[in-house]
């Protein structure tokens, strides 16, 4: 079924190249049925390339869906031309009064700040209390992932002494679980950042379930059921050449930095690198919208009641 996203989003045009079927908003409303309506909470700093990321990931999926673009009401993006975000995005304080199925937070490049030092830290919190009673369902992404839990179960994070940054090896921890439906014991995820949470850390309770986990990498997904809350500490959502560009973005900083671990074929950066990942992100996000799907009331009014 077709996503649905305004006409002229940078994103359309690469995303129809590729064969995703997208929707107009006269053709979303002759379908007799509800869409889901998921909003994405983009805090990276290349708002149109996270939006085309997410956008592909969320219009696989059978179920029609209406994005919305939402944006803090705290902060202004320095490199996002306004144009573009007063065309595409909405402030959360424009928007709190809405429901959603769900909520999709990014990662953002302030993670080795302490949560308490980041500018929007307090109306950040202010979205995670309202997808209580907003929002059906919640996916966080990276630093957005560390957010979440540190929010609502008050888990620390840890400086890394060096980036972590490769497509690593995980284990699927709860073959059972509908997030995890399809999925191989073992997957390859990509990650980058310079954090991290960890095992030792979790609720003693067991509020927190381990979804996906790395022995190279650490944790990686993390169920909070009473929340419906999926946090991600890594990036299914990356692009094939992602990593290298962030890598030579890095290299311009410090050029020892080493190549990011298990991507470039024979760890030769000359060499184009080969997604291993996208299947799996592809079925990780569909069994979250599933999910989403079967349990979220018809009327939207119903949500969080």
């Amino acid at each position: 079924m077709p996503i649905k996203i305004p006409d002229n989003l940078p994103a359309r045009a690469s995303l129809e190249a590729e064969g995703l079927s997208l929707m107009a908003d006269t053709e979303a409303a002759r379908q007799d049925i509800r869409p889901l309506r998921i909003g994405l909470l983009n805090l990276m700093p290349d708002k149109p390339t996270t939006e085309r990321q997410f956008a592909r990931l969320l219009g696989a999926s059978p179920l029609q869906i209406e994005l919305s673009l939402i944006q803090l009401s705290s902060h202004s993006p320095k490199t996002t031309p306004a144009e573009h975000m007063l065309a595409f995005y909405r402030p959360w304080e424009e928007v709190r009064r809405q429901r959603f199925d769900g909520l999709i937070v990014t990662g953002a490049p302030v993670e080795t700040l302490p949560f308490e030092e980041v500018g929007y830290w307090d109306e950040l919190s202010r979205i995670f209390d309202w997808s209580e009673t907003h929002v059906h369902a919640g996916l966080a992404v990276c630093w957005g992932a560390q957010a979440g839990v540190r929010h609502f179960h008050g888990v620390p994070k840890h400086v890394l002494a060096d980036k972590r940054s490769g497509v690593f090896a995980h284990a699927n921890m709860a073959p059972a679980s509908p997030y995890l439906r399809g999925l191989a014991d073992e997957i390859d995820i990509p990650v980058s950042r310079w954090t991290e949470v960890r095992p030792e850390d979790l609720p003693a309770d067991g509020s927190l379930r381990v979804l996906l986990d790395s022995e190279e990498s650490g944790l990686c997904l993390l169920e909070d059921a009473r929340r419906r809350w999926l946090y991600m500490f890594n990036h299914p959502e990356y692009e094939t050449g992602t990593l290298a560009a962030e890598y030579a973005r890095d290299r311009l900083v410090d050029p020892s930095t080493p190549p990011p671990a298990h991507y470039f074929p024979g760890d030769d950066p000359s060499r184009a690198p080969r997604n291993r990942w996208r299947s799996h992100a592809h079925l990780l996000i569909g069994n979250w919208l599933n999910e989403v799907y079967q349990t979220t009331p018809f009327e939207l009014e119903a949500i969080g009641a």
